[in-house]
């Protein structure tokens, strides 16, 4: 019999998050094939009072079982760590991301945890991912090589697994430690793979769509911003470095450093047709 604390999925919740789509996401994991797993809920500063009074009343009726508040933002990567080191001290075997705008399929933990417990070696697993346009007209699969040397040398231009289906077993933190509070803006999930790859962490994706992942047409403006084009370029040279990926990585970086700074709709092809 699987014990009940033996999994936890972790979510972020802040200001600009969309109630109807919060409750998209939650209501994907309610409606999971596999039933035991709890949830952890983080209030990343103020939310708005729509989003908390709903997250109370989920508390309340038992649907939740933690949900941290305070009034002060401290960003996405510090929240992660705030349930992350909860989950590990509550004993949790497994720890799986979403966000709160995601939509997961219904047997994508079923899937997942099954793959966990079939190879004990794997530290961190994700899935593909589907996504789809929330404002605009849009659709497109994202595969992810499945083995862990495919994905470290596919790490020496993209991350190797999409951070909104990751399942980590707890030995990923007690080899890598947490996510880079410090870090550059955005891209814990960066640094965190190149963490586990130095740390010995084994690494793998199943070849199943396990998460919609929805996607705006602000989502290729939060891209165009200069502070985010810089600090993933900062990012991208930090892995090739640590990870030594040689001087073939260091033109790829500078070449993808270029195109962010292209328009929208050139990016927006390019994102679609390239990936």
């Amino acid at each position: 019999m699987i014990e009940k604390n033996t999994l936890v999925v972790v979510l972020t919740v802040y200001l600009n998050d969309n109630l109807d789509e919060f409750k998209q996401a939650l209501d994907s994991l309610y409606s999971q094939t596999y039933k035991s797993f709890d949830i952890y809920v983080q209030e990343d500063g103020e939310v708005t009072d729509e989003i908390h009074s709903y997250l109370e009343n989920e508390f309340k009726c038992k649907r939740i079982n933690f949900l941290g508040m305070r009034k002060i933002n401290k960003g996405f990567d510090y929240s992660l760590n705030e349930l992350i080191n909860r989950a590990m001290e509550n004993g949790y075997q497994y720890i799986l991301r979403m966000d709160a705008d995601d939509i997961c399929y219904p047997e994508r933990i079923q899937k997942q945890f099954d793959f966990m417990q079939e190879n004990p070696d794997i530290d961190v697993s994700g899935t593909y991912i589907q996504e789809f346009g929330h404002d605009m007209k849009y659709s497109k699969l994202v595969t992810y090589p499945t083995s862990h040397n495919d994905m470290l040398n596919f790490f020496k231009k993209r991350v190797p697994i999409a951070h909104v289906t990751a399942i980590f077993r707890k030995s990923f933190f007690e080899k890598a430690g947490f996510y880079e509070k410090d870090g550059h803006i955005n891209n814990g999930d960066t640094l965190m793979w190149m963490k586990g790859f130095n740390s010995n962490c084994r690494f793998a994706n199943i070849p199943i769509i396990g998460v919609r992942v929805r996607v705006s047409k602000n989502f290729f403006k939060r891209r165009s911003g200069l502070i985010k084009i810089w600090n993933d370029f900062l990012n991208r040279l930090e892995v090739n470095k640590s990870l030594n990926f040689g001087i073939t990585s260091y033109f790829y970086a500078f070449g993808i450093f270029v195109i962010s700074f292209a328009p929208n709709r050139i990016k927006k092809f390019l994102y679609r047709h390239l990936r």
